[in-house]
């Protein structure tokens, strides 16, 4: 089977596996990680020898074991076998699934050691969908459908100890931005993901600005 045909499959495969999440981490955030994985994987191609392929499928695969939606070790199981089943060579297959069990976030702002460039330029891809204006779009979204208060001034953000907490935090969305968000531009792993994460982390910083402007009524 080619490449592309593999692709194609697998990007039926994550429509379906995604059609009933939250429009945060629907099909367009996959297409979107995607497309700036394959991005940065031509910029860094001049430094690292990559497996496009495995950055590809990793970046469509990313959120089809989200903790936040699916059992991921279910999850896991299913998308290992999707692979076998369109014959992935083993050392791409071994990628790929390290790129799902280990980029989320999960709460703690550190950088991630001993990763293949392909998980590092999908996290950075994936992270980047997380910040500026998409990412304030997303992170609204998310706290719609968690049902969290928009902003508490009594509530302070707050640094996470585990997975655990981080995951069952209620948490108001504006504090979402000081407890992850505003983190995620010195956690870029790529010369390609910094220089971007630079221009939307400004954006936010803009955005909570005017945010807070109007929330005091000065403006």
């Amino acid at each position: 089977m080619s490449s592309e045909e593999i692709i194609n499959k697998t990007i039926e495969f994550v429509k379906e596996q995604l059609k009933k999440v939250d429009a945060s981490h629907d099909w367009w955030h996959v297409y979107r990680v995607w497309k700036l994985a394959k991005e940065i994987a031509e910029s860094e191609n001049k430094k690292h020898e990559i497996n496009l392929l495995a950055v590809e499928l990793g970046a469509l695969l990313h959120d089809v074991a989200d903790h936040k939606f699916f059992n991921e070790v279910e999850e896991l199981k299913k998308v290992e076998g999707f692979l076998d089943s369109l014959k992935v060579d083993e050392d791409t297959k071994e990628i790929v699934l390290t790129i799902l069990k280990d980029i989320s976030f999960k709460g703690k702002p550190e950088k991630v050691k001993d990763k293949p460039i392909e998980f590092l330029i999908v996290q950075d891809a994936d992270r980047l969908d997380a910040i500026g204006a998409i990412g304030i779009a997303r992170t609204f979204s998310y706290g719609g459908f968690k049902r969290r208060l928009i902003y508490d001034p009594s509530q302070k953000p707050k640094r996470y100890k585990s997975k655990e907490e981080y995951v069952n935090s209620d948490s108001s969305t504006i504090n979402h931005f000081y407890e992850k968000l505003l983190l995620l531009k010195d956690l870029m792993n790529t010369e390609s993901g910094k220089k971007i994460a630079e221009h939307r982390h400004k954006f936010m910083e803009q955005f909570l600005e005017e945010f807070f402007k109007e929330w005091d009524g000065l403006c």
